[in-house]
Order: structure tokens, then sequence, then C-alpha cells
């Protein structure tokens, strides 16, 4: 029996996938699998997950014909695993020695749905801990209250999917994939649906994951047009919010969310190219133009100045306001 699947998409880090395959044989069981889906790599990505698939413990290889994204790619190891719990990883991070056998441990004695762990992130030389925004640790809670309050940095806003471990009965109820096809922000609707469909879960700190951060292969450091999903990212958080019993309470969080991470794009736009940056301010008009107006004049009234002003003028300017 398989305890423990561990989903890793790669697209084209053959300078870092090394460093993620060794860190899996620091990590290897014999109940482990490690499920390496190839999304369509063009550099010597292939050739490396071809050499783990025969050497790697618990290794299974497979290979997009064509590139989908990292949510389709996860999406893809997710349908291929096997295991009782399951965990991701991004093929160019690394984990410590025996992270996933402390994690596993955590979970199963906590018997909770699933755990979050902090993280180490790497910036060149620099590592610096990373902690989900919840107090309580090894504690387990109703997810709920991981969302509120509004006004603060919580669970949700930590949304990376490979900070923790994942019982299978989540994704047996639909509750583990990601929206396919979203190029950037996929993990916001997912643990936004994580926290509002789960039945418990704990912090459990042990940051054992090494998390690279600006690194020039990073969708996040490249400004065309795949980095816009973020709108139909967030376009889907406030639409399963709105849907959701507590809607009045929940949904201040996520319009006020959706508002900063507008205001955090419209503020960088010098790094977009000029026809994404002239998209971007239109799109993002739109989309404060859809979300629920009570609630984004409160969530406008409750934002800093500087945010708060930048947003009103590009409600004016595009005719978004209503």
């Amino acid at each position: 029996m398989v305890k423990l699947s561990v989903v890793v998409p790669f697209y084209n880090v053959q300078t870092y996938a090394p460093d993620a395959l060794k860190s899996f044989e620091l990590n290897a069981r014999d109940d482990f699998e490690f499920v390496l889906v190839d999304d369509c790599s063009t550099d010597g990505t292939p050739g490396l997950l071809e050499r783990a698939a025969r050497e790697l413990p618990g290794a299974v290889h497979l290979r997009h014909e064509r590139n989908g994204g990292l949510a389709t790619a996860r999406n893809t190891g997710l349908d291929a695993a096997r295991g009782e719990y399951l965990a991701f990883l991004d093929g160019d991070d690394w984990l410590a020695p025996g992270h996933l056998a402390r994690t596993l441990a955590a979970i199963e004695a906590l018997g909770c749905d699933f755990v979050r762990n902090d993280h180490v992130q790497v910036t060149g030389r620099t590592r610096t801990v990373q902690r989900i925004h919840y107090g309580p640790q090894g504690v387990v809670a109703d997810p709920r209250g991981g969302i509120l309050p509004a006004d603060r940095p919580t669970a949700v806003d930590y949304p990376y999917a490979w900070a923790g471990m994942y019982h299978r009965r989540l994704l047996d109820r639909g509750l583990l994939h990601f929206t396919d096809g979203l190029r950037t922000a996929e993990d916001r609707p997912w643990i936004w649906r994580l926290h509002r469909g789960a039945g418990s879960f704990a912090a459990v700190g042990m940051p054992g994951i090494f998390y690279r951060r600006g690194i020039s292969t990073s969708l996040t450091q490249i400004g065309d047009i795949r980095q816009l999903d973020f709108i139909r990212a967030f376009d889907q958080v406030i639409a399963d919010t709105a849907a959701d019993p507590d809607a009045d309470r929940l949904l201040p969080k996520a319009v006020r969310t959706y508002c900063a991470i507008i205001s955090h794009h419209i503020g960088s736009i010098e790094r977009f190219e000029p026809a994404v940056a002239k998209k971007l301010r239109s799109m993002s008009a739109e989309a404060l133009g859809r979300m629920p107006q009570a609630v984004l004049r409160d969530a406008l009234d409750s934002m800093d100045v500087e945010r708060s002003q930048l947003l009103r003028r590009l409600r004016r300017r595009t005719g978004a306001a209503a």
C-alpha cells in the first residue's frame, strides 16, 4: 500500500531539478511514491526525470505532450497518485532530509484532514523562514477559522499547496484538484475551497521545504499575459465565496484580498510588457466592477490611503464605478 504520494510538476528546470530529485532520495521510503510530471519541457529536464524513474525508489514519470501549466500538471499527478496521503512540491524547490516522514507522523497523530507547514524562502544565498499566518501549532481546528479576520493576514493568505500534507479523503471529495489551465495564482481558489470545504486542519511548523524565489524561470518573474490569470483565479474565489452559506462573513475578506492583489500588480506595472500593462489596467477595472459593490466600498474604506486611492482612480478612469 502507498502511504504517501508526492506530486511534482517540472517545466524547464534542468538547473534546479537535481536538487529536488536528490532531496527525494533523502526522503524516500518503501511506502512513498514520487509522481514526477514533465509539463512538456524543452531543455534537459526530461532526461533527468527518465533517469530518476529508473533510480529513485517509488518514482512514477509522466509526460505531457504539450505544456499545460502548473495547475494542469498537478491535476495529472493527482489523477495518478495512489497514496493515502498527498503532498506537493515544485520542480525547482527541495526538501530537508526526512521532512516527509516527520510531516506524515504529525498528520497521522493529529488525525485531521490536512496540515500546513512553514517553509524556508531561498533568495540567492539568503534563507528566511516564512510562517503560516495562524497562531496555534499542533492543534486541530476548523479550517474556516483560518479565513478571518478580513483586515489581517490569515491562513488563506498562505496559499502554497506544497506547504502541507493532505488526506486522500479530500481528493475523493473534489477538494484537491486545481482549476485547469490557470497559469498563475492557481493556489488561491484552491486554498479558499480547501478552508471552506475540509473538516479539520492544523498548523505544524516544521519548515523543511526550501522554496526558491526570484529565479528567472519562475512565472512570478515574467511580465507577460500569463500573469493576468490572477484575475480569473480571484474571480473564482469571489464567485465560490458568494455561494457559501457564510458569504456575508467571508466576502469582505475575499474582496479585500482581491483588491490588495490588484493594487500590488498595478503598483509594479512597469515590469509588464506595454500591451499587457494596458490589458492589466482594463481587466482590473472590470474586475472591480464585478465585485459586490457594497462590500467593495467597505473594503476600500478600510484600506490604507495609498492603495485605496489607487483603486478608486482605476475605477473612475475606466468608468467601472457604479
